[in-house]
């Protein structure tokens, strides 16, 4: 039987992607962060993208700060004795409160010289990481700041009603539903989100205002979500420094009285069975995507920092 030829180009272009892909792969194995970094003493670990805890990685998607892996990260550079000092470079809009808590937290073990450098964004989540550092150094343009917390979901009770479609209630705990997008919020229910809230919010402004040795009432005066200038947050003692990668060097230099400055940078490193997997997933994810499935993702209350 012929093949067709527009076939055997399908073919043949899938399998030269294929083929690219895991020559990259295998050249990324030997121009990792361990050659790159021969004779490094500072270390430098992306926090890019939204802060997720277990965020998981597709080639193509968004970028995610995915919390389990960026400490592991932190703790490789901690662990290693060439590294004197360790640069975060966030650039980061935030997310889930436990995940920023958990690379906060891994920060402050580090027990070596932390920088924080913010490079276009650092707030909410991203700036509880970075507060967590000795140090903050940011472009006099950036976003840093935005100290608060957010939980939204879409509420469908008006769009059923309208399509004769009825929520059948059973429960077991007279708020186990609490937050379901499919009824009105009763004014008891919103009360109690809104204390959780204010509850998460009171945790987030104490971290910041012991990471960053301000007083709690000052701290809470800044912590109205609105987001602030770099060249603002130094004046109002929320980063250190106006700069970019140049400036935390230079302070690390400084502080831990080194003369010269050796890089090694820290990754995600992906097995090529994980990056393949990731590639499929990604792909037949985006296939299966339809209108019911990006609600169907909205049906939920999600807490954000």
């Amino acid at each position: 039987m012929e093949q067709s030829p527009w076939r055997f180009i399908i073919k043949t272009l899938i399998l030269l992607a294929l083929f690219s892909f895991i020559s990259a792969w295998l050249i990324s194995l030997f121009i990792g962060d361990d050659m790159e970094g021969s004779g490094a003493n500072i270390g430098v670990i992306p926090v890019k993208g939204v802060i997720m805890a277990d965020g998981g990685y597709g080639i193509f998607s968004e970028d995610v700060a995915d919390s389990t892996e960026i400490t592991k990260l932190i703790r490789k550079a901690a662990k290693d004795r060439s590294i004197k000092g360790i640069i975060l470079e966030i650039n980061s809009p935030g997310g889930s409160p436990v995940a920023s808590e958990e690379i906060a937290n891994a920060v402050k073990e580090a027990n070596k010289t932390t920088v924080a450098w913010i490079r276009d964004v650092g707030a909410s989540g991203g700036y509880w990481v970075a507060s967590a550092s000795d140090h903050i150094v940011a472009s006099r343009m950036s976003i840093t700041g935005s100290i608060g917390v957010q939980a939204s979901y879409l509420e469908f009770a008006g769009f059923l009603e309208d399509h004769n479609v009825t929520y059948q209630r059973f429960v077991g705990g007279d708020y186990k539903d609490l937050g379901t997008p499919l009824r009105k919020l009763e004014e008891d229910e919103r009360i109690i989100l809104q204390a959780k809230i204010d509850k998460m919010q009171d945790f987030f402004i104490e971290e910041i205002a012991q990471n960053r040795k301000l007083p709690k009432s000052e701290v809470k005066k800044l912590a109205t979500g609105i987001f602030y200038l770099g060249s603002e947050a130094k004046q109002l003692g929320l980063v250190d420094e106006i700069g970019g990668k140049k400036e935390a060097i230079d302070y690390l230099k400084k502080e831990l009285n080194i003369s010269g400055a050796g890089i090694r940078e820290y990754k995600v490193e992906k097995s090529l069975i994980d990056a393949l997997g990731g590639l499929m997933s990604e792909n037949f994810f985006q296939i299966g995507r339809g209108l019911g499935s990006s609600m169907q993702e909205r049906e939920r209350l999600e807490v954000y920092t």
